[in-house]
């Protein structure tokens, strides 16, 4: 069974680079058909997708976030890794990373759901000085 797990610093100085990581076990980030996704969650708001790469290496980012986003991968770690600049205090929120199937990007894309794919547990993000 897949398990993915998030890991990073839990808190970010204003202007800084937020940098996540997240280890996969139980299937390789190569597989044909899924989507490596970041999702997260703000305080008090709904789930947003922020961006994805693909087993074939392409990836695609939320609009609003693209100029200052960036998820790259590392095969023989079997890692993908956000790296989110320039943050600011909303940038704050629980993120996830997830394993999506083709079938579901497209909602995960417009409105993410835990019930779609393989979901880690989350890790807290704050950004504060």
């Amino acid at each position: 069974q897949v398990q993915l797990q998030e890991s990073g610093p839990g808190l970010v100085k204003p202007s800084q680079t937020l940098s996540l990581t997240c280890t996969v076990s139980g299937d390789s980030i190569t597989t044909n058909y899924y989507y490596w996704t970041w999702i997260r969650q703000p305080p008090g708001k709904g789930l947003e997708w922020i961006g994805y790469i693909h087993n074939s290496g392409r990836t695609d980012y939320r609009p609003s976030l693209k100029s200052r986003t960036s998820i790259s991968r590392d095969s023989s770690k079997n890692q993908f890794t956000l790296q989110l600049s320039s943050v600011t205090p909303e940038d704050t929120a629980v993120y996830y990373c997830a394993r999506v199937p083709s079938s579901g990007i497209s909602q995960i894309v417009v409105a993410p759901s835990r019930t779609t794919g393989y979901w880690g547990q989350g890790t807290q993000v704050t950004v504060s000085s």
